[in-house]
């Protein structure tokens, strides 16, 4: 895609990595498909980086402004999908 992930720059460059690593798997759970349990661990790290759930809410919502794809959308399918499953959203 042909935008800016949002980051925060006082985040150390292996954050800024795995934020961007989480948003990529966000894209594929809307355009080809992921595994959830990669998907999630993907998440778990993301929150990790961002425990705050207002500073995740401004993140997410940054990031879905600029790309269209909602990540508390394709999150919340993932938790309710069985481990193994995989997800897209079309």
């Amino acid at each position: 895609m042909e935008y800016q992930y949002p980051i925060d720059y006082s985040w150390s460059t292996q954050e800024v990595v795995d934020v961007i690593q989480f948003f990529e798997a966000i894209e594929r759970a809307n355009e080809t498909g992921i595994e959830r349990d990669e998907l999630m661990n993907s998440y778990r790290r993301f929150k990790e980086i961002v425990p705050s759930k207002a500073e995740e809410k401004t993140i997410c919502g940054e990031f879905e402004e600029i790309s269209g794809y909602s990540a508390y959308r394709t999150i919340k399918k993932a938790k309710d999908a069985a481990s193994g499953e995989r997800i897209l959203l079309k």
